[in-house]
């Protein structure tokens, strides 16, 4: 027993220390779930040097996009060498050539949901594959995206509570059939009003670019209210000052936070209620594809609020 407890304990250390090479900077993998080959982008901060275990951030692309042009765009990168989290850009499926990329979100979107793509089933695989290259920290487990990746987000928030200690989506809110967390969970929401594609309440967005294609949007504040009240939370929120935008077309933009709290387990519901911006990542690279998002915004920065807020919790 006791040889065998040695060489259980060298084991255990020696697969820490091989998961602790994981270099800083980008790196890609790929792995197989449900049949399908899957790959997803990894940003390893600075901080990876300290050995110590490090907070994920899972980046979800919105549709008809991929997980470069989310790393991009989204500009998280810069805050994760900051902060001292991995981000990490999965790619969905059902596109062509490795482009026009969707998740099933539950009833949107695209080829993923047509096909009933274990997306969920993906995501954690991808979890325990990155968990054997890095030190991670198991307990601070986050999700994002934008659009089709913010209602991806909030599936796999839905779905697998256990493994998600926060979520905040971007511009599209969540498109479940069932709903029905097994734990509370922290959730952070950022949309305009002036969204013309994901509508703030609900209804066909616009087409897609060269399709006939038009997604059924649920609104945000019915969203809202099914974490509220999943959560415990309060029903009148607590209403912030307005920040209005500063410069140039950003001027005319305001951004609200409107927070739910105490709730059950400690946790919140927070919605910035943007005027002005499109479907945009507040904060992110600014005059990117204006004739299909709409304008920018810089009224507020996405990274910088939602990391202030999902940094705060730890799924114990």
């Amino acid at each position: 027993m006791y040889r065998l407890g040695l060489v259980l304990a060298f084991s255990c250390l020696a697969g820490a220390a091989g998961a602790a090479t994981l270099a800083p900077g980008d790196h890609e993998f790929t792995l197989t779930h449900g049949e399908l080959h899957r790959s997803y982008l990894v940003r390893m901060p600075p901080a990876v040097a300290s050995g110590k275990p490090l907070p994920v951030v899972l980046n979800f692309h919105g549709g008809g996009a991929h997980a470069r042009e989310q790393k991009r765009y989204s500009r998280m990168d810069e805050i994760a060498d900051r902060e001292g989290f991995v981000a990490v850009y999965p790619n969905g499926s059902s596109g062509i050539g490795g482009w026009l990329l969707t998740w099933n979100a539950g009833v949107c979107c695209g080829g993923a949901a047509a096909g009933g793509v274990d997306d969920v089933g993906f995501a954690i695989a991808l979890l325990d594959d990155l968990a054997r290259r890095a030190v991670l920290d198991p307990e601070r487990i986050y999700a994002t995206g934008l659009s089709n990746g913010s209602m991806m987000a909030y599936r796999l928030a839905a779905e697998a509570a256990h493994r998600i200690a926060a979520v905040a989506g971007v511009a599209g809110a969540m498109t479940l059939h069932r709903f029905a967390p097994a734990l509370p969970v922290p959730v952070m929401h950022i949309h305009s009003v002036d969204d013309r594609r994901a509508l703030y309440d609900g209804g066909l967005g616009l087409a897609f670019p060269l399709t006939n294609t038009r997604v059924l949007h649920e609104s945000v504040d019915a969203m809202l209210k099914k974490w509220i009240a999943h959560n415990g939370c309060p029903a009148q929120p607590h209403v912030s000052d307005t920040v209005h935008g500063r410069t140039g077309a950003d001027a005319a933009h305001t951004a609200t936070r409107y927070g739910y709290a105490p709730c059950r387990g400690g946790t919140e519901v927070v919605l910035w209620r943007l005027t002005g911006a499109a479907h945009v990542w507040p904060g992110g690279l600014q005059d990117y594809l204006p004739r299909l998002l709409g304008p920018a915004t810089t009224v507020i920065d996405a990274n910088d609020e939602m990391w202030r807020f999902i940094s705060r919790y730890r799924r114990k």
